[in-house]
């Protein structure tokens, strides 16, 4: 547990820091315009510099993180399989950028500076850090194994709405030239779906009801297919939806079992009695004796015999 809240609490300050170092209150813009003497005009460079107390901060979490992971390589029963893991790819790229860029933070080469510069617009890929929660909610998981099983409804889902989108991006680029101008056979002074594939986007717009606003038709005829886009995509979107919510009620009705069972303990097994203990000549009603203790037990069984009757007590 200690590992787990350690790993979820290096996460989250790496994602934070990650969010922070966009912010322009720590973001410094130097200039680094290099002073031309026997030129005439110097061409002006800027450069933003993130505050170092970040770095610092990301440098830590890189480094729990990499002992994090050679732990679990070290100890891992199967390389193989650990190599094969998403999750165990991700948390590798996600730390290689931050120590080539250290390492080539220090060289003054062209060829640095550009992979450099590659490397800070890759630093992206550390925000797939908040996939290794999975390992630690349940819920996470619970998603994950739905989308997997719900490959079928997404595909479908898709292959509607490419077909909404094709038909009533079409529908819309031909219906708002119902009312052009005649001095104007392109209708691009009165509408803005000039063409085909711009009609794209406010299909998609439309089909999925966001309706950004920033594309509408403007003639009746493009209004008259803007309300049935809308209609279609809802009820286009509505009907691969349900199986898609039922998978995740199963798995996470199984989830929530799964954790309500008791925990397995170890069954204790008793060590083998000492030939010399009062309890290895007992014997229950699963196990008999074997030859050496069957002599044994008779010769105990005898004398306890002998003894009774000596006492004039009667066996039962």
């Amino acid at each position: 547990q200690f590992i787990a809240f350690a790993s979820l609490f290096f996460i989250l300050v790496s994602i934070t820091t990650f969010c922070l170092e966009t912010h322009e209150a720590f973001n410094t813009i130097i200039n680094k315009t290099e002073q031309v003497i026997n030129g005439t005009e110097a061409v002006l460079q800027y450069e933003i510099e993130t505050d170092p107390a970040l770095t610092y901060v990301e440098g830590v979490c890189v480094v729990w993180f990499t002992f994090e992971f050679l732990v679990r390589v070290i100890f891992s029963p199967n390389k193989l399989e650990f190599i094969k893991n998403l999750l165990n790819i991700i948390d590798f790229v996600a730390i290689l950028p931050f120590y080539l860029e250290v390492g080539l933070s220090g060289l003054s080469s062209k060829a640095a500076k550009d992979v450099l510069g590659f490397l800070r617009v890759v630093r992206f890929v550390r925000i797939l850090r908040i996939f290794k929660l999975t390992r630690h909610f349940v819920g996470l998981r619970v998603l994950g194994h739905t989308l997997r099983a719900s490959t079928n409804e997404f595909l479908l889902l898709i292959i509607f709405l490419a077909l909404g989108v094709l038909i009533f991006a079409t529908m819309i680029y031909y219906a708002e030239r119902v009312g052009a101008q005649p001095n104007d056979p392109s209708a691009s002074e009165h509408t803005q779906f000039k063409n085909i594939p711009i009609g794209f986007w406010w299909a998609v717009v439309t089909m999925t009801t966001l309706g950004y606003g920033d594309m509408y038709p403007r003639t009746w005829s493009g209004m008259l297919v803007g309300a049935l886009c809308a209609l279609a995509g809802v009820l286009t979107i509505a009907m691969p939806v349900p199986v898609i919510v039922n998978n995740f009620g199963m798995y996470y009705s199984l989830a929530m079992a799964k954790q309500k069972l008791p925990r397995k303990r170890k069954k204790h097994i008793p060590p083998a009695p000492q030939a010399s203990s009062p309890s290895f000549c007992k014997t229950d009603l699963n196990m008999a004796c074997n030859s050496t203790q069957g002599d044994i037990c008779l010769g105990k069984d005898n004398q306890l015999m002998e003894h009774n009757r000596s006492s004039g007590r009667t066996p039962l």
